[in-house]
């Protein structure tokens, strides 16, 4: 009779998807024997199923059902504890995910205010006593105890009125202090504010895909105060929208953290948190018609104007003033480009003028048409590192090297920034 070869044991079965795993719980125990009570080793159930299938393999087909059935007896006595029959205690329940977020959440949701909008009290009263002021409902971060509070610019854009709720139940009235030119944040004060919490601010620089993200904010106005958790599916991303606050423009905001952590309307303005507790990200949008594809503005993009606004300064960007693509592989390849990483100096497919704005400090420095800026004073631009997020390093006023391909060779032009316009 031939000889049946083995069967390779059984995978142990699970609660969960193993090709998931919880980014919080503890890594599993390394260099150590696994004991039974009393403090016994338990030898492995894989030597004694291979045992089982060895005498299997000899016993002919009658034999081997019983010793297979046999040894699954065996197997299923001692498989659980040291003595058979003897159950082994459950090991100590793990609740590392559990307070890890709870303690960020702890840390930064006291400082997530809810914000509603009045707009349009005096012409709508004058043009229809009855009508009612059109209202709008988002998020923000309180982040100096002066009152200052970082949210969405197309929460507060268009409002005549601005009332902050905070978590502990107070209403105050605020006023808006900025509105960001280059994307889609604003700064707002409370007005006679004291005893305010703060939010903890993290760095936006070192994360990265698969780590945990919190969003914390009031979605659809009603919820508020919410909580919810994911993982940052990328950074770096780069979405165009509609602009909200009248200029009927579409604007692209670049830089972006995506993630699958919940956002929904009136989340933006709201918290991204990392899992010590340090917010990463200001919430802004989400992907049409898609589930679980939310967008975040990296704080780092969003420090310059929260020191400008501390300091009582308004709130300003550095500008060049070139209308520009980010240069991909893929885009290089598909333009013949030498290069695959900077910003090309172009205007979009079917436009007609220059990309070079007249009057603007690329101007002043001499970049033209058709220039690949491949570096910021030495610091290459690619998607990691994008222009606009560069930028913000600097402000009006700098003088900056810029290493520019032009026509098959890299020269050096020296600019000076200027302050960027609203509408720039």
């Amino acid at each position: 009779m031939t000889e049946r070869p083995p069967e390779p044991p059984l995978p142990e079965p699970r609660w969960y998807d193993p090709g998931r795993r919880d980014p919080l719980a503890r890594p599993p125990r390394t260099g150590r024997a696994d004991k039974g009570r009393g403090g016994r080793e338990r030898r492995g159930d894989g030597r004694l199923l291979a045992w089982v299938a060895l005498i299997a393999a000899g016993a002919g087909a009658a034999g081997a059902a019983v010793v297979l059935v046999l040894g699954m007896l065996v197997l299923g006595a001692g498989a659980g504890s040291g003595t058979a029959g003897s159950p082994v205690p459950a090991p100590a329940a793990r609740t590392v995910e559990l307070s890890a977020v709870t303690a960020a959440v702890d840390a930064v949701s006291p400082a997530v205010v809810t914000i509603t909008t009045r707009a349009g009290d005096g012409a709508l009263v004058a043009a229809d006593p009855f009508a009612l002021p059109a209202t709008g409902v988002g998020s923000g971060i309180v982040y100096d105890a002066s009152g200052l509070v970082l949210t969405s610019r197309h929460v507060v854009c268009d409002a005549d009125a601005l009332t902050v709720r905070l978590k502990d139940g107070r209403e105050l009235a605020a006023t808006t202090y900025g509105i960001d030119t280059l994307t889609d944040l604003a700064i707002v004060r409370i007005a006679g504010a004291d005893d305010l919490p703060v939010a903890p601010i993290g760095d936006s620089s070192g994360i990265r895909p698969g780590q945990v993200a919190i969003a914390i904010g009031s979605p659809l106005g009603t919820y508020t105060n919410s909580v919810t958790s994911g993982v940052v599916s990328a950074t770096a991303r780069e979405l165009t929208v509609d602009d909200r606050c009248g200029s009927g423009m579409r604007r692209t905001l670049r830089g972006l953290i995506q993630t699958d952590a919940a956002i929904n309307p009136g989340n933006s303005g709201g918290a991204l948190v990392d899992i010590d507790g340090r917010v990463i990200g200001v919430n802004t949008a989400i992907e049409g018609g898609s589930e679980g594809i939310g967008f975040a503005i990296p704080i780092a993009i969003a420090r310059p104007l929260m020191r400008q606004a501390a300091a009582g300064a308004p709130l300003t960007r550095p500008w060049i003033g070139i209308v520009h693509e980010p240069i991909t592989p893929a885009l290089a390849d598909r333009a013949g480009l030498p290069v695959d990483h900077g910003v090309l100096v172009a205007l979009p497919a079917g436009e007609a003028g220059s990309a070079v704005i007249p009057g603007s400090p690329a101007e002043a420095a001499g970049i033209r048409d058709g220039d690949i800026v491949l570096a910021i004073d030495g610091v290459r631009i690619d998607a990691a590192a994008p222009l606009d997020l560069l930028l913000t390093d600097h402000a009006a006023g700098d003088t900056l090297a810029l290493d520019v391909l032009r026509g098959g060779e890299t020269i050096v032009l020296r600019i000076v920034l200027g302050v960027r316009p609203a509408q720039g």
